[in-house]
């Protein structure tokens, strides 16, 4: 039986959303009674409601109108049809469907989560409620279109607004030092753009905000890299450093073990901080998160802060103590890593740790070494300190510049997200991760660098050869304008060695990067709207260091 309360037919000029009610009980005393209220309000507020007084009934009226949302009375435990829900949803996989019940029992939570109930309602209820709760799921994709730019303005305004008066009523120590810790605002600076990254691209219709939030951002960066032109050497002396590559160990890893935790260390290469963010929703079921922020030493490239994580020390201090381990790759060398497990080694050593079972060191370039990890994982019978590197972020980041394919695939940083997301949950690495909650380990996740999007080029030029980064370039005699690199002709302020020679190193600022100049022409149409790493943002510069512990 089907009872229509308004029917208005498929009339093309109605355009009030449609809701079909279905009522196993259905009966005209109960519906003139107890659900008059509901209806009044519905239709008063724009909705054609129908009922239907059983799932095969609603199957067809689904099958044959449109219909926006679906309202399911689940009340009588006696009268409940576990099969409505499920013949809906595979009639329609996507119409907003709420669940009108008495109690919150284990039943209702199961059919909410297999078959995506987008509401549930404790009856009886105020009518107005079940309007709201229509007109939310019918319409929160155009409020957040609506609101979401409102929010983006009032939000910048009053971040600029506060830190003009923070900077203004900054005092000065007798030392003439400032005492407050500006580093750590740059952090809150960041995970504020990466926090509206994300609401961004949870919008419909953003390219003027997106336009705006990216200036916004770039002129954070130009004002992020003035700031570490001005500090970062200071931080190689200053107790008040923010943590760098160099404290990684000591300030994270190496607690754990002392207190006598099994630990697995990742570092993921080129992993950025909004790519984290994608994998840390995956984990969140499974681990209780304590969450840590440092910054990458300089340059911001993996034979540097790479090093400098598994050894503790910084490049001018590793060639000094340990010139084999820090001597440049052999003519046709695969990796400018290959001593980190003796450099990691020798920092617990230093650190008075003398591990049983001694630690095992790893890196995963590819599905044969996830599988080959995975099977040590489940075979090995007790960890002291295992640490892994992880290789797809960097070769993925590198060869989108290079494949045609994959810049089709990642065309800008929201794509990049999705990519590394849909990575994850689907790697054998996501499996490591669960293993080794199931094993009790507790999981030190970390990022040597991360990289950033380039869109301007600028022309590098010097009578010597020079190392072939796009961010960052070696040698003597480089030129380069001030506004797009900063020069370091005295790399030891830097903890950069000199190589035997008056070595120069250029760090590109912002999203500049280096081209020659009697190659400008071919090569910017290569490298525009590539992701490189090196330089100096805070893309490249502020990573995530986040210690998982099973739940």
């Amino acid at each position: 039986m089907q009872t229509a309360l308004k029917e208005k037919g498929d009339n093309m000029e109605n355009t009030n959303r449609r809701i079909i009610w279905i009522n196993t009980e259905l009966s005209e005393p109960l519906m003139n009674t107890e659900l008059k209220p509901y209806v009044r309000l519905l239709e008063f507020n724009g909705y054609d409601v129908t009922f239907s007084s059983s799932s095969d009934d609603a199957t067809v009226l689904l099958k044959n109108k449109r219909f926006d949302a679906v309202l399911v009375n689940y009340l009588d435990l006696s009268t409940r049809d576990y099969g409505t829900v499920a013949r809906i949803r595979r009639e329609d996989p996507h119409i907003p469907i709420v669940l009108l019940t008495d109690t919150d029992d284990d039943e209702i939570q199961e059919v909410v989560s297999l078959y995506n109930v987008s509401d549930v309602m404790i009856m009886p209820t105020n009518p107005r409620q079940v309007v709201s709760s229509i007109g939310f799921l019918l319409d929160k994709q155009q409020m957040r279109d609506r609101y979401t730019p409102q929010a983006y303005v009032k939000n910048f305004n009053r971040q600029y607004s506060k830190h003009a008066s923070e900077h203004e009523g900054q005092q000065l120590n007798s030392e003439g030092v400032n005492d407050e810790k500006d580093w750590q605002i740059w952090i809150d600076t960041y995970l504020r753009f990466v926090e509206w990254d994300f609401r961004l691209d949870a919008l419909s219709i953003v390219d003027e905000l997106k336009t705006i939030h990216e200036a916004e951002k770039r002129e954070a960066n130009a004002a992020f890299a003035d700031y570490i032109q001005n500090t970062y050497s200071s931080w190689l002396e200053s107790k008040d450093s923010p943590p760098l590559s160099v404290d990684v160990f000591h300030k994270f890893v190496i607690p754990e073990i002392q207190i006598g935790k099994s630990v697995l260390f990742v570092v993921m290469d080129c992993m950025r901080l909004d790519h984290w963010f994608k994998i840390e929703q995956l984990l969140y079921p499974d681990f209780h998160m304590t969450k840590h922020y440092y910054f990458s030493i300089l340059p911001t490239t993996t034979r540097y802060a790479r090093n400098a994580i598994f050894s503790g020390l910084f490049p001018i201090e590793l060639a000094d103590r340990y010139p084999h381990l820090y001597a440049e790759p052999e003519e046709g060398t695969t990796s400018v890593n290959r001593y980190e497990k003796d450099l990691m080694r020798l920092q617990l050593e230093r650190n008075g740790l003398t591990l049983k079972p001694f630690p095992y060191y790893f890196k995963i370039f590819d599905e044969h070494g996830e599988i080959q990890y995975l099977d040590w994982l489940k075979d090995v019978n007790q960890i002291s300190f295992t640490a892994i590197v992880v290789d797809f972020l960097d070769m993925l980041t590198h060869q989108r510049s290079e494949i045609s394919l994959f810049k089709q695939l990642i065309p800008n940083e929201e794509a990049f997200r999705m990519v590394i997301e849909t990575w994850f949950k689907n790697s054998r690495l996501y499996t490591i991760f669960k293993l080794a909650a199931e094993r009790g380990l507790t999981i030190i996740v970390t990022s040597d660098h991360g990289s950033v999007l380039c869109k301007n080029g600028v022309k590098v030029s010097s009578p010597h050869d020079l190392s072939s980064g796009l961010r960052v370039k070696e040698g003597l005699e480089i030129s380069c304008s001030s506004e797009a690199g900063l020069l370091i002709d005295n790399p030891a302020a830097y903890g950069l060695p000199n190589n035997g020679r008056e070595t120069n190193y250029i760090l590109a600022k912002e999203d500049y990067y280096f081209l020659y100049e009697n190659q400008y022409s071919t090569f910017k149409n290569v490298f525009d709207g590539s992701f490189q790493h090196g330089g100096i943002s805070f893309e490249e510069m502020i990573l995530p260091c986040v210690i998982l512990e099973p739940k």
